[in-house]
């Protein structure tokens, strides 16, 4: 009877195991073999274990990685930031309420490639909105995409203006689920909004914090199909992140087992970050 059980435990887990060895883990095993034992294109016919030397030899790679963690110590605070404000401020008893999440929540709507040719046209040095701006006022334009300099802050700006409506959602939700009497406790004792917000707020929105803070990471190292309409990359790799540098590892120089060994790269990344998350904030956040 017990062997009965547990074959039809095995036949209902089959079909997810399947999906899951066949596009999950096959590909990451083959990912590290290729990385490790594939040709590259610049090792000519020599087996590539070269490829993590090449990596420290590699300026560009350097270059992206630098790129890759500014991107993410700006963009995430700052969408965690300005989520929870909106979230805090369509949550109040004002006019207009429904109007301004729809508006909030609009960007996320907007597909990425309909954002990306939205927010070229803002940067255009001729014609861009931001130029048009600066010209009321008398100042010369900036090439905000081709400088060095601006790229990819402006890459940033268009993320946290697309990402911010997203996550107010969830800090929305969580407002809603937080108990009126613990506020009416407070105005009790003539606690400052300030105090309400450091000491019952927050702590009950650590959750949902952790939760944005996990998705707003992960995205931070997902952008690709940006950068395909902006700026592939430049001005002089100013803006390459280390998705799209595997990509054009891979699928613009045809070079698969360099661009292997920058995803196992990619992939461990992801794996000290999520047990600095996961082993060392979770600890710290009160359910």
């Amino acid at each position: 009877m017990f062997k009965t059980y547990k074959a039809q435990a095995w036949l209902l887990l089959a079909p997810a195991l399947i999906l899951l060895v066949a596009f999950t883990y096959l590909p990451i095993g083959n990912t590290i073999w290729r990385s490790m034992f594939g040709f590259g294109v610049q090792m000519g016919n020599q087996a590539s274990s070269e490829n993590y030397a090449r990596l420290l030899d590699d300026p560009v790679f350097w270059q992206v990685l630098k790129n890759s963690a500014l991107y993410a110590l700006i963009t995430v605070p700052a969408s965690i930031f300005f989520a929870l404000m909106m979230a805090l401020w369509v949550n109040g008893k004002i006019a207009g309420t429904g109007f301004m999440r729809l508006s909030f929540f609009t960007p996320t709507m907007l597909p990425m490639i309909s954002v990306a040719n939205i927010w070229l046209l803002f940067y255009s040095p001729e014609i861009g909105l931001f130029n048009a701006i600066l010209s009321w006022f008398g100042l010369s334009g900036v090439n905000w995409l081709g400088d060095p300099d601006t790229a990819l802050y402006s890459l940033m700006t268009m993320t946290i203006w697309k990402e911010a409506g997203f996550f107010m959602i969830f800090y929305l939700a969580a407002l809603q689920t937080i108990s009126p009497d613990l506020y009416k406790a407070a105005k009790t004792e003539n606690a400052s909004s300030l105090y309400i917000f450091r000491r019952i707020t927050f702590p009950l929105l650590m959750p949902t914090t952790l939760f944005v803070f996990v998705n707003a990471l992960l995205n931070s190292f997902k952008l690709i199909d940006h950068l395909f309409i902006l700026t592939k990359g430049g001005p002089n790799n100013a803006t390459n992140l280390l998705l799209y540098y595997i990509y054009e590892n891979s699928f613009s120089f045809f070079d698969t087992a360099y661009a292997s060994a920058l995803t196992v790269i990619l992939l461990l990344i992801l794996i000290v970050m999520a047990l600095v998350q996961f082993g060392v904030i979770e600890r710290r956040i009160h359910y």
